[in-house]
């Protein structure tokens, strides 16, 4: 079977769960996972702005996108010519049978189960015992950040911390007063590459709260990344911990 990817989490899912570069034929030029198969899959474009022509030189099987990250228009078009299957991933549970739903697709349901039954231990395991007041922003001019029907708020909410802006939905526009019941804002490095020189910018605002660069593929990578962030989710709760001692 000869697949497309649409989406950087599931391009690295299939790899994860064994599938190699004679069947992952394309993906984006934001699929950077695993970094030594992608190197060999042809480019078909951005998340945002595929190449109809490049795929259809791929003459692929399968097409998988997803409702968020890839734009309908472009997806539909697709649809007249190739199957392709659209993923809409919110939820933990949305995520386990993604990932179930792929390892029976691809025939490699015991592979799939081991992923999420790793995932669900991290996430059991990894939580802050007193829930710590958060904002996690994605953009900058204009701030943005996450509402309750997310999947990075999920993932917050997982590990013990609580989303000030749980009473929105989608990736809503803020100002920097608003966060000012936050006893953390977090700075996702993706998809606005936050830095250190935007830690100070807030820091001045705010000279009083934690605030901190994430690994926002620890938090945005639904699929198979979460597995692989035992050990930084353990170092994040734990530089937390520190903060609610001092």
């Amino acid at each position: 079977m000869k697949i497309v990817s649409l989406v950087p989490s599931i391009t690295e899912a299939l790899f994860d769960l064994g599938l190699t570069e004679n069947e992952v034929v394309g993906r984006t030029k934001f699929c950077i996972h695993p970094q030594d198969k992608i190197k060999n899959v042809a480019v078909i474009g951005g998340t945002k702005n595929i190449n109809i022509e490049k795929i259809k030189a791929l003459q692929p099987d399968l097409i998988l996108a997803n409702k968020e990250e890839n734009v309908k228009d472009q997806v539909e078009a697709l649809m007249d010519d190739y199957k392709v299957t659209v993923t809409n991933v919110e939820t933990i549970e949305d995520n386990y049978y993604l990932l179930k739903n792929l390892g029976k697709l691809l025939g490699k349901e015991e592979r799939a189960q081991l992923f999420n039954l790793k995932i669900y231990e991290i996430l059991n395991q990894a939580k802050l015992e007193t829930p710590v007041k958060t904002a996690y922003l994605i953009w900058k001019n204009p701030y943005m950040t996450i509402g309750s029907d997310t999947f990075i708020h999920r993932i917050l909410s997982e590990i013990g911390f609580e989303n000030i802006f749980k009473d929105k939905t989608r990736y809503p526009q803020i100002i920097a007063e608003d966060l000012a019941d936050a006893d953390v804002i977090m700075l996702s490095s993706e998809p606005f590459p936050f830095k250190e020189k935007h830690i100070e910018e807030l820091q001045a605002f705010y000279p009083d709260k934690k605030i901190m660069i994430v690994d926002g593929e620890a938090f945005s990578w639904y699929g198979t990344h979460i597995a692989k962030c035992e050990n930084y989710f353990k170092e994040l709760l734990a530089e937390i911990h520190l903060m609610q001692q001092s």
